[in-house]
This record gives C-alpha cells, structure tokens and sequence, in this order.
C-alpha cells in the first residue's frame, strides 16, 4: 500500500528566513534586526568600558604599590619615619602634576607616555642604589625626598598621565556635566589612596617571605608588570638599569649581590655575616674586625651587639650595658623570693637575646614573645640565644589580649624591652597594655622597661607616668652618665637608654649585693649588672603638664616620633660609618 505524501504546513514569516510578505511582517523584522544591532552595541560599549577602567585600575594599583616599596627601600638608609615624613607631599605633587599635564606630556613626548614608564621604573633601582651614597650629607630631614623626587616622581607623574589618557576615552555621558570633568579625578585618588593603604599592610607582613617578595626584587617584579603593559622599542634603553640590577645592585638578597657587598665591606674592616628582610626591616649581622664586635641592624638603627674579641664563657659579653643592667631584675629585693628553678620569666621583644639568655642560663624558665621571627633565628645561630625556652612569634598585643586569664599572676619577672629607635610602638606603652602586663605579674614580681628615648622632649615623661600611674612603686635610671647642660645645649639632644624597675607593692625598690653565680662569668656584668645612674622624677615633667598615654590617645606620642627618630637617626650615624648603613 503506498505511503501518503506528506506536505508540510505553511509556516509564517521568521526574521531572517525569506522576505517579508506583507508590510507587518517588514515592520516586525525592521524591530528585531534594529534590537539585535542595539544589544550588539550596548555589549561592544560595555566591554570597551570594562577595558578602559580596567586598565586605569592596573595602573593605579601598580603604581600604589611602588610608591610603597619606594619607602621601604629608603628605610634601612634613613628609618622608616624619615622615609615617610613627606613621602605623601611628594605622591601628592607628582599626582596632581601627572592629572593636570597630561595633555602637555602627550604634546611634549615624540611618543607614548605609557611607553616610558616602564623605562623609569626599571632605572629607579639604579639612581637609588647611588644616591643612598649621599645620604650622610643630605640628611634624615630631606634626604628621603630628594631621593624620591629623582625617583619616584616621575613614575607617578607619567603613570598619572596614563591614567588620565586612558580615562578620556570613558563614557561619562550618564554623569551630569557639573561631575563629569571632575570624577574621574577624585575616584582615581580614592583609588589610589585605598590600594596604597591596603597593600602596605600587606606589603609589611609579608616582606622578606620568599625572595621575590623582598625590597629590590618586588621593584624589578613591578617594573616589569609596568613592561607589560607599556611594550615598546624604548625598552632597550633600560638595558643600563638591567644590567646593573643583575651585576652591581647590591640590595638585591641574592647569594652573588651579597658576596658582592661583603667584597665592599671588607675593604672597610667589615663583614656581612647574614642578612634578610621581615616584617620589622631589614636585618642584618654585621661584624667589625677593627673593633672586634658583632652588630644586628634593623633598618636604620641597632637591636644589640656583643664583643667577639673577648670570647664567650657563659654568656657573650654585651656592647651595651643596658641589656646587662636589665638583668639587675634577679637583684631587686621581694618578700618570698622565688629561687631561679622554680621562677617564671615573660621577656618582650628579643634583639640579640642578651638579658634572656641569660636569664634562661639562671635557670629561670623564660617566655620569649618576638614578633620578628627572622630576629629571632639571627639571635639563636649568630647570638647564641639557649634554645630551651618558649617562643612565641607574635605581636605580644594579640598575644596578651588572649591570655591574659590564663597567665593571670603567673610570671615572677617581666622584661618589656621593644624596639624604640625613634618608633615607639606606642601602643605597648598605654596604660591599658601595662594593666595587663601587671595582672600577669605575680604580687611579689619585677617588671622592668627599657625605653630609649630624648629628655629634652615630652614622650619619655608621659612613658614614665603611664607606668608610675599602673606600678605604686618605681626606680628609674639611665645607661649612661648624664651629659652636662652645655653639651645638652650644643648636641641639642640628651638620648639615652632608661630603665625602669617597679613593684606591685608600695615597698621600696632595692637591689641586693651580686654574688659570683650572677656574674656569668661575664666582665661586662661584673661592671654593669648593677645600675648606677639613678634619675630624679625631677628630671621628667608631671602628669598633669604632659598627661599619661591612653589607647584612645596614642597621638600623643606619635605626634613627637618624627623629631625623635631624626635625633635617633643622628645618634646612630656616630655609632657606624655612613659607608656601612648605606650598603645595606
């Protein structure tokens, strides 16, 4: 029987399926073609915006990360508060100028801005490599930003000019007209602004974790990110900067860059024994074959050194007296005193480990809370810091706050000696930090703090009253003799190391009489255990001239830390050659 033959039903008119048959049908397909070529613009036209503020970000992030790693390659020359005090003037001059020239860079250029970028930041390691030379004579006060106005300036003015370049082609048409010229502008450094606060931090905490993520390399790594971005035959004329990054840049934490510098270093009685970069600077060991001592450096200042030529028999013997007569904390005489193998020790902040080792030799089981753990391995394999005690690698503010409950009364010594070149960290010396440590104190304990500090400025006085305003009782002395008022005068400076020991209790410090087993076999303790420049609460203004410092209030004290850490930066140019902190 054969198949009946299918025919197919008549279908209507489609879009693109044959010609129209009536005018409706022409009308529908006019509508979908004219939809069709709408949606194909309204998708070129965003992703042409995405680009062009995807870009504009790129730029201004990278160029907010530089700035960053800019300061922190001027801190081992200069500290890190020299380096900052007008670092922002200078990001904010090189910004405006950069927004405002823009049209005047393109006209004045035979080519691209953005094709010179990268061109600049691949010869900044180089012009800082030479003018970290000069800085004894330029000085903690200007030094930083004449270095930075040869270096950093530029990359931001070209990289700002970019930006702006690149922002003109965006489409501002939805903004009303009064916003349109100025938003780009203000979103920029908002941008900028948030990614320069939000990297450093980050920047901070992980310096020095591998070695691409260490000063000179994360400016060679962005440099070449800004390459990347701004190909071009001008490349070829940074070909100097690489080749004296490869070969001559000592900074770099290569093996070859530092035998390099240790070939410099010798020829000046010196030697690099190691060297890296954490969270708190750049550190290094340092020995001087001239005078026979071994030094740790942190950026632009000195966490202790102990005298090689003397010999170790017990303990080192220390090159400051401050770290001994910190051990004077065994002296100091307390109803029911604890013998040293059942006594319980806190030390914040380790330097070279001088005052814990030898507390931990004592026999007294000591806690170590650093929060530099490449100081802490610089103390163990170069200082000889004992290995049998508890470290804890943290920032002792967190680390308090959470145990505080838990080692409530428990600790018969407590050693608060931070760094404090010029930096305080200000908020180990509030009152609300100090409470903690005194609950954590046993009722018959010893604190004693280290603060280095100006006496002819106000912080050292609002730090002795905080911690009189905690500690009922309290002595107070200073490393050295103080200076005479002429020479105060002259120096325009009286810094110095100061010690104090404070009680729980109202009783009277006093210090018993040494005996030979305190000695350590040690001269320089047999010299310095005991501390002998008292200071008078005289020689400090009162509470109610300068007030005690409160958490709420740590401005009080950072207001002061720039002409603090300029002295402190003076003072340490007489302890080292300017040659050996500018090779770094």
């Amino acid at each position: 029987m054969a198949s009946k033959r299918q025919v197919p039903k008549k279908r209507g008119p489609q879009a693109g399926q044959g010609p129209p048959e009536t005018k409706e049908d022409f009308e529908k397909e006019l509508k979908i073609l004219a939809g069709q070529a709408k949606n194909e613009t309204s998708s070129r036209w965003a992703t042409q915006q995405v680009a062009i503020y995807g870009r504009a970000a790129a730029l201004i992030v990278l160029t907010a990360v530089y700035a960053n790693v800019s300061v922190l390659t001027l801190s081992p020359v200069y500290g890190q508060i020299p380096a900052n005090r007008l670092h922002p003037y200078v990001v904010w001059t090189a910004l405006f100028a950069g927004w405002a020239g823009n049209v005047a860079l393109r006209g004045v250029l035979p080519f691209k801005p953005i094709h010179i970028l990268p061109l600049i930041a691949l010869i900044i390691p180089m012009f800082q490599f030479y003018l970290f030379a000069f800085s004894g004579l330029l000085g903690p006060h200007y030094g930083p930003a004449v270095t930075e106005v040869v270096t950093l300036f530029p990359l931001v003015v070209v990289s700002t000019s970019c930006v702006a370049d690149i922002l003109d082609e965006a489409d501002l048409s939805v903004l009303p007209s009064s916003l349109s010229s100025s938003a780009p502008g203000l979103v920029s450094y908002m941008v900028f602004r948030y990614s320069e606060t939000t990297f450093l931090k980050q920047l901070v905490e992980q310096v020095g974790t591998s070695l691409m993520q260490t000063r000179m390399a994360l400016e060679l790594v962005l440099a070449a990110t800004f390459s990347m971005m701004g190909r071009s035959q001008l490349l070829r004329y940074a070909v100097p900067g690489i080749l004296h990054a490869a070969f001559y840049n000592t900074h770099l934490m290569t093996e070859s860059a530092t035998t390099s510098l240790n070939s410099t270093l010798h020829s000046q009685g010196w030697s690099l024994v190691d060297r890296w970069e954490s969270n708190t600077g750049y550190l290094s060991v340092l020995d001087s074959h001239e005078n026979g001592y071994r030094l740790l450096r942190c950026d632009h200042s000195l966490l202790g050194g102990e005298w090689t030529k003397l010999g170790r028999n017990i303990v080192a013997e220390p090159v400051y007296s401050v770290f001994t007569q910190l051990e004077a904390i065994r002296l100091v005489q307390v109803p029911e005193r604890v013998p040293d193998a059942e006594a319980h020790a806190l030390n914040i902040g380790l330097g070279i480990g001088t005052t814990p080792s030898a507390l931990i030799y004592h026999g007294i089981n000591t806690t170590i809370v650093e929060i530099d753990p490449v100081v802490h391995k610089f103390a163990t394999k170069y200082f000889g810091l004992p290995p049998n005690h508890t470290a804890v690698i943290e920032d002792v503010l967190a680390w308090s706050q959470s145990n505080a409950e838990a080692l409530h009364e428990h600790y018969d010594y407590i050693v608060h000696d931070v760094f404090t070149g010029g930096a305080e960290p200000v908020d180990l010396f509030t009152d609300a930090f100090l409470r903690r440590l005194e609950q954590m104190l046993k009722p018959s304990g010893v604190i004693v703090m280290n603060y280095a500090g100006d006496f002819t400025l106000p912080p050292i006085s609002i730090v002795i009253n905080t911690i009189r305003d905690i500690f009922p009782s309290c002595r107070i002395f200073r490393e050295n003799e103080a200076p005479s008022k002429d020479k105060v005068e002259k120096d325009g400076h009286d810094f110095d190391n100061v010690m104090i020991f404070c009680v729980k209790t109202n009783d009277k410090i006093t210090f018993r009489a040494p005996v030979e087993a305190d000695y350590l076999q040690s001269i320089s303790r047999r010299h310095f255990l005991v501390p002998q420049h008292e200071v008078s609460l005289s020689a400090f203004s009162t509470r109610d001239e300068v007030g005690i410092l409160r958490a709420n209030e740590t401005d009080k004290l950072a207001m002061w830390h720039t002409q603090s850490a300029i002295r402190h930066w003076e003072v340490m140019r007489t302890v080292i050659p300017n040659e050996i902190w500018n090779q770094w």
